[in-house]
């Protein structure tokens, strides 16, 4: 009997190991009843089920002087109440369910420390894998700022667990659409199935969905545009750069020989544009540099996720290329390229970059980089200069959907980008990041699924630019909490984090167990408030 309980306890650890490393499916734990918690250091449960402890009058001296003197309880301590609901001890089990169902995943390089932390423990428990306060306090510690957010629902998408379900629902829907081709006049995009559709979104504050074939590998194409271009203002600035090339849309198919009329090329979105900003990149260097210098900003934007390259593709291209061979002899021609430009080198790295590999996870987070203000949401890292970001939305809003821009900034008005793989780079700034990907495109070069996810995200959130005025107000809004207004928390330290949560008496007020004796007793009771007191 003994040998089969340790058995079991073998198999919980090893179920709970793979479960602190990977995805796994989101429920909400707990809901959001008044309750009644207090510090504990030894004291049994409640007879009576109410979920509070006591701290008892053997309790340290240095823990009696803080209560005396009104200080405010810890994070630790106010995290470890919520997640225990008036238990002396957590489950490890429990609190990565609850963790997932805030969008936090365990793989998010902000919480490498905590994981790393339960891991350990999972494989030293000998009494099951049950965290106690102060083993508890100890794992989250590093990242308690983060989880203290994530666990109180501070996220610029609060319920995220209902967003993501809405998320599933949209994708099912385009998932059923048949029409469009897969594009064939580069011979390696042709052999992708037309059944291929993924979604992928990452928020501001790295919250995480991903939704049908999101690891699949495939080349950003024309959807690295708006990321070059924004490497190249980052570098040299907007004067610079809009000395080479317009800020217009043209009004024609994106592979024209067409240039306006300061013999520039209209924009850096369309391919007569988009060479000459490869152009401007280390100009000097030699390619290999170039590319691995893009390549590592490519990797900080996605927070190091995936990033590869297709050489079979890059070969393709250089091979079936004429068009743009023939736009970059025009261009030569004309003059667009900074001077000592080798025109052939520029069209090598081009093509270069358009054959470097996404999965829709990876490219999420480029696009929450730039829904982010340039600041990578996993990492922390600032990327991107502001300009570089605001100029690259600006263009993705206004010419980023090939002949198709227009509308789209109608129908959805949101920054864009499109690409003949079949991706679609979405932006909704300071919000997310979304990479859509089916291969099957219409007649304008869209992905089919992708265009017809976007009109629908926006017909049910009020996502749209101009959504948010007096009479849009029969959309969702997932920024809003219970129904009621999000109110933006913004970057917030440890003390600021806890003053709004225990001394505005919001969500936790210091109360006592005996009426009108306050003074005189050695008991401290913090009281979660539930959603009716909430502002």
């Amino acid at each position: 009997m003994k040998s089969g309980l340790i058995l079991h306890q073998q198999q919980h650890q090893q179920q709970l190991l793979r479960h602190l490393g990977g995805g796994g499916r989101r429920r909400r734990l707990f809901g959001a009843t008044t309750a009644a918690y207090s510090t504990n250091t030894g004291s049994s449960p409640d007879q009576d089920g109410a979920a509070a402890a006591t701290v008892t009058a053997d309790d340290s001296a240095a823990e009696k002087k803080i209560q005396k003197a009104g200080l405010l309880p810890s994070l630790e301590d106010l995290l470890f109440y919520t997640i225990a609901e008036g238990q002396e001890r957590i489950p490890i089990h429990k609190f990565i369910t609850v963790l997932k169902s805030t969008g936090l995943r365990t793989s998010d390089p902000r919480l490498k420390e905590c994981m790393d932390m339960l891991r350990t423990n999972v494989q030293a428990a000998s009494d099951g894998v049950l965290l106690d306060k102060e083993l508890f306090k100890k794992c989250v510690g590093s990242n308690i700022v983060l989880l203290t957010q994530a666990f109180r629902r501070k996220f610029v998408i609060p319920d995220f667990d209902i967003f993501s379900s809405h998320i599933d629902g949209l994708h099912e829907i385009a998932k059923k659409m048949t029409g469009g081709k897969v594009a064939d006049y580069i011979p390696q995009l042709a052999k992708f199935s037309p059944d291929l559709w993924g979604v992928s979104l990452c928020t501001v504050d790295g919250q995480r969905h991903s939704v049908g074939d999101t690891k699949v590998p495939f080349c950003l194409q024309s959807c690295v545009k708006p990321l070059k271009y924004a490497v190249s203002i980052h570098d040299l600035g907007t004067e610079h750069v809009h000395k080479f090339v317009g800020k217009e849309p043209s009004g024609l198919r994106f592979n024209k020989l067409f240039l306006n009329e300061e013999d520039k090329p209209h924009n850096p979105m369309v391919n007569a544009g988009a060479i000459v900003i490869t152009s401007l990149i280390k100009h000097g260097l030699g390619n290999a540099e170039k590319f691995d210098y893009v390549t590592q900003f490519l990797n900080q934007m996605a927070g190091n996720e995936y990033v590869g390259f297709n050489n079979a593709t890059f070969q393709s291209e250089r091979e079936t290329g004429d068009r743009n061979f023939a736009i970059g002899y025009y261009l030569k021609e004309k003059k667009c390229f900074p001077e000592g430009s080798d025109m052939t080198g520029v069209l090598d790295f081009y093509f270069q970059l358009c054959s470097i590999e996404v999965t829709c996870e990876s490219a999420s987070v480029m696009a929450a980089t730039l829904a982010n203000g340039g600041i990578c949401p996993i990492t922390g890292e600032r990327v991107l200069s502001p300009e570089a970001v605001r100029n690259t939305l600006s263009l993705m809003h206004s010419c980023g959907m090939y002949d198709f821009s227009g509308q789209f900034a109608f129908h959805v008005g949101l920054p864009a980008k499109s690409g003949v793989s079949g991706g679609i780079l979405l932006v909704v700034p300071n919000v997310m990041g979304i990479m859509c990907w089916s291969p099957p495109l219409d007649k304008l070069g869209n992905s089919v699924r992708g265009i017809q996810f976007c009109q629908d995200l926006v017909s049910l959130f009020n996502f749209h630019n101009y959504d948010n005025l007096r009479h849009f107000s029969k959309k969702h809004d997932p920024r809003r909490e219970g129904g009621e207004v999000r109110h933006s928390f913004g970057s917030m330290d440890y003390e600021s984090l806890q003053k709004e949560l225990a001394l505005n008496g919001i969500l936790w007020r210091k109360v006592s167990t005996e009426p009108n004796e306050e003074d005189s007793s050695t008991t401290v009771v913090y009281r979660m408030q539930g959603p009716a007191v909430r502002n």
